[in-house]
């Protein structure tokens, strides 16, 4: 690849929010100007010192950012190649990436002088964020999560209760992260005075990708940092998982412009791409069309419906990803490969065996492809795998696919 096509990889997108021909903001009128609005305060926000005086501090005492860069040895023994280095933000308030990217939201929110915050969430680790900062700041939090999520996601449920936020089950489609995000933009059109949609990924309209991949690249920034004080040189390969993808592109978007680190994200093969409509890899199973908001790779007929797909992982079960990561897939500058369900439960249970660490589902994905890969690469080949999430919310799905007879409370 060219390198001047490397020059422009980290100053996207353009003035219209676009990625090449991806993002942009397709939006109804009645949302325009929330739309310009937010637009005006993040641009405000980038040159604040104030502004990321608070985050900082949130992020240090509150998120209890740095999270470890860890060298993962004996999951490196075990599978006897490429060094594995874990980036540890399950360790995170909430325990997971999504609270570094809502603390931005919601400290926008308040210069705003919004005191309602909507949000959509699948895993519910969004969710939960989401209900966490605003029991913090003292503001009304509403959370729409497919019926099929609250199900599979209880304990995520009881938590956000617990917080104080609403929680609604949304019954239509399949129930799940795509009809959430479908019934929050309703909700935020019927209720543009008082409220604001926090977005939990790194899509929908303009400004909302660039600014959740702004928020998360705190993630890149400081795995960059930490790979240089451990090993005096830069990772060879970053992988991470993908649904909407703003655990991945807080870790990659800081390596964008170094060409020898290799990007790889990791999609939910579901139970195969060949099976139809039973995955959620849209860059490897779909194609590019318009939904909430923003044009990027989405699952769809010939007709451009939008299919339902699945994925044992709610937190990557969404037919479509950040126009951000559809444009570095169709630039080459990364490589974005499936992995199944049964893949994503062998790398769950290595991950506790090996490392003493239980993932959230998410993450396993991106372990299953290190497992592929990391035995035939040379000793001296440094991995950086996100380990975005903690896997409390997952171990009674996990329990039921494994056969085991755990009984759940309601």
């Amino acid at each position: 690849m060219a390198d001047d096509l490397f020059n422009s990889f980290m100053k996207g997108p353009d003035e219209r929010g676009r990625f090449g021909k991806f993002g942009g903001r397709f939006v109804s009128e009645t949302l325009m100007p929330l739309i310009l609005e937010l637009e005006k305060q993040f641009e405000h926000a980038k040159t604040d010192q104030s502004f990321w005086d608070e985050m900082n501090d949130l992020w240090t005492h509150y998120v209890g950012r740095p999270s470890p860069l860890y060298y993962a040895d004996r999951l490196t023994q075990h599978l006897g190649g490429a060094k594995i280095y874990l980036k540890r933000d399950e360790l995170n308030h909430t325990g997971a990436h999504k609270i570094n990217n809502v603390l931005g939201q919601i400290i926008l929110a308040r210069r705003m002088g919004k005191t309602r915050i909507i949000a959509e969430t699948g895993a519910g680790q969004h969710g939960v964020a989401t209900a966490t900062v605003c029991a913090k700041f003292g503001l009304k939090c509403v959370v729409y999560m497919g019926a099929h999520d609250v199900e599979r996601q209880k304990p995520n449920v009881f938590r956000m209760r617990l917080l104080g936020a609403e929680v609604i089950p949304v019954t239509s489609g399949r129930g799940t992260l795509k009809d959430a995000m479908n019934d929050a933009l309703r909700d935020w059109v019927t209720n543009v005075r008082d409220t604001f949609y926090c977005i939990g990924t790194v899509a929908g309209p303009h400004p909302y990708p660039e600014m959740v991949r702004d928020f998360q690249s705190i993630i890149g920034k400081e795995a960059k940092e930490q790979m240089m004080a451990a090993e005096g040189r830069l990772p060879d390969t970053l992988i991470a998982a993908i649904g909407g993808g703003s655990n991945a592109m807080g870790l990659f978007f800081p390596f964008l412009d170094d060409k020898d680190v290799e990007i790889i994200g990791v999609e939910a093969g579901g139970k195969g791409v060949n099976a139809k409509m039973e995955h959620c890899a849209s860059l490897t199973g779909g194609r590019p069309g318009v939904l909430h908001g923003n044009r990027t790779y989405l699952l769809q007929d010939d007709d451009g419906q939008i299919l339902e797909g699945y994925s044992i992982s709610a937190g990557l079960d969404y037919p479509g990803i950040g126009p951000e990561h559809s444009w570095l897939h169709d630039t080459g500058r990364a490589q974005y490969v499936a992995i199944t369900d049964t893949e994503a439960l062998e790398a769950f249970q290595l991950s506790c065996a090996m490392e003493g660490i239980i993932p959230a589902l998410e993450p396993c994905h991106a372990l299953a492809h290190v497992m592929k890969i990391a035995p035939k690469l040379p000793r001296d080949h440094l991995i950086i795998m996100n380990m975005c999430g903690r896997g409390d919310k997952d171990i009674f799905t996990v329990a039921k696919h494994l056969g085991f007879g755990m009984a759940e409370a309601d």
